[in-house]
């Protein structure tokens, strides 16, 4: 018997994008079909089970996909991805939907309407059907925050086991594709917030280097860290999306191309990015031994792991961008509310009842005391994180024999949720590196440990998404061939 709780869409929230848009092509589906199913199934589940992957939803969701019928039998040549949903995190602005960050203080400050990266998805034909919940300002508040929490949206719950963390920042958008309410969301990450939910809840995320997607119209934390990327089902589903986003790139070709073949497929090992959970790293192992067996090349790559200095360093960087950035967008920002970091602050503090129930914002006031770029720790602390992190990666990434891409854990499972003490998330060393230097990571599926899915990270070269894509899907196809689907079970 199904555990699915709304099995009317069960099908459908494990169809993948470009199976449904293989229906839409063949004409089995419509575009107007599938949102008013994936609409039904957001409110048959999203809230009645208390995962609030869902933000919002786009009150013109159902006339976008007639228009897209209306294009596709009138003649109109269409892309791959035309007709097919997509949610977007809600610090992306979309015209129709609130763009708040999960603030209150972006509440009925209307957006300047589709933020670059939103306009090509229309412009492919896609259907914005929502915005997602997120960790709060993406998560840049709290040294102690819970991920998943917003005042706007509540606790995202991880549809695997709703008292465990779909991880953050990207929360809504990881648990919306675990839950099946679209084939395919976007997600932003600065260090880790596409990486953290694509693993907690068995999807597939993408972080692309920094600047291959537009971030103009994203609620900023680092100009240099900063990429909006794509989550999916499967990595093919991802490239499609990113060949989207990016406005081109071939990245669908290049997997299907490749065509899931690991034989002489160089890999590099970085047993620095061991997760340190016992389950976790066992996986891993059995994954590189399968690695091996089908004829990969699996080549031990010494690393350091990130220490304080590096984590410091890093933190002084995200603050004082944020401190220019964030300032200007909230100062450009229509309607009423505050128009500066240090006005946010103060917004946050007379509103402490529902924006600090649980926890502070010892962030947001550092960053205001960081003097932004300007600030005498600013340029030394970029120039250290940035110098150490290219080090590490050119040294390992770089010449005529390296491997096509690093390999290792991304997270240990998801952790139980803890309003009062905030997240206590194991592993994710993974991720440092490739943020500080803006590189590429990848996240895929490699299976449960302990019934939770864990995901495997993949760290690419610079502009080498393709490739990197094309790795990534044959590793996913070896370690996790099977969509992982939750069980629906009320906790672990």
């Amino acid at each position: 018997m199904s555990t699915d709780p709304h099995p009317a869409s069960e099908d459908l929230a494990a169809t993948g994008a470009l199976a449904m848009a293989a229906q839409l092509a063949d004409g089995s589906r419509t575009a107007a079909s599938l949102t008013h199913d994936l609409l039904a199934r957001v409110a048959a589940v999203d809230v009645p089970l208390g995962v609030r992957a869902v933000l919002a939803v786009a009150g013109d969701a159902e006339q976008q996909a007639v228009a897209c019928d209306r294009r596709r039998t009138g003649g109109v040549p269409v892309g791959p991805l035309h007709g097919v949903p997509v949610l977007v995190k809600d610090n992306v602005e979309t015209a129709g939907l609130p763009g708040t960050a999960g603030s209150l203080a972006l509440v009925d400050r209307p957006v300047r309407g589709d933020a670059p990266l939103v306009a090509r998805m229309r412009a492919a034909g896609m259907v914005v059907i929502g915005a997602t919940n997120l960790s709060e300002w993406a998560n840049i508040r709290s040294s102690r925050s819970t991920s998943g929490w917003s005042a706007v949206g509540g606790l995202t719950t991880n549809p695997w086991a709703r008292d465990r963390s779909a991880g953050g920042s990207s929360s809504g958008s990881g648990a919306a594709l675990a839950a099946g309410y679209a084939p395919l969301a976007v997600g932003t990450e600065t260090d880790g917030s596409i990486t953290c939910p694509a693993s907690f809840t068995g999807v597939v995320g993408l972080k692309p280097t920094v600047g291959l997607v537009p971030t103009s119209g994203v609620v900023p934390i680092s100009a240099s860290q900063d990429s909006p990327g794509p989550m999916g089902r499967s990595v093919a589903d991802v490239a499609a999306l990113l060949d989207v986003l990016a406005g081109g790139g071939g990245h669908l070709d290049a997997v299907a191309a490749a065509g899931g073949a690991v034989r002489g497929l160089r890999l590099g090992v970085v047993p620095a990015w061991l997760s340190d959970h016992a389950d976790t790293d066992d996986l891993f192992a059995d994954v590189l031994a399968a690695l091996g067996a089908a004829g990969a090349e699996l080549v031990d790559v010494t690393l350091p792991a990130a220490g304080e200095q590096v984590g410091a360093d890093e933190e002084v960087v995200l603050l004082a961008e944020l401190a220019d950035d964030l300032g200007a967008y909230l100062a450009g920002r229509g309607g009423a509310g505050p128009a500066s970091l240090a006005a946010l602050v103060a917004f946050n503090e007379a509103h402490a009842a529902t924006e600090l129930a649980y926890f502070g914002q010892d962030l947001l006031e550092k960053a205001v005391a960081s003097g932004g770029r300007a600030g005498p720790d600013y340029a030394a602390a970029r120039r250290r994180g940035l110098d150490w992190a290219l080090g590490c990666l050119r040294a390992a990434l770089d010449g005529p024999d390296a491997p096509v891409a690093l390999l290792g854990p991304a997270m240990a499972p998801a952790c139980k949720t803890d309003l009062v003490l905030g997240d206590a998330i194991h592993g994710g060393e993974v991720t440092t590196t490739p943020s500080l230097a803006g590189w590429p990571i990848l996240t895929v599926p490699m299976g449960l440990a302990g019934g939770l899915p864990v995901g495997l990270s993949l760290v690419g070269r610079p502009h080498e998404e393709a490739a990197l894509l094309a790795a990534g899907d044959a590793v996913h196809r070896l370690c996790a061939p099977e969509l992982l689907r939750p069980a629906w079970a009320t906790t672990s």
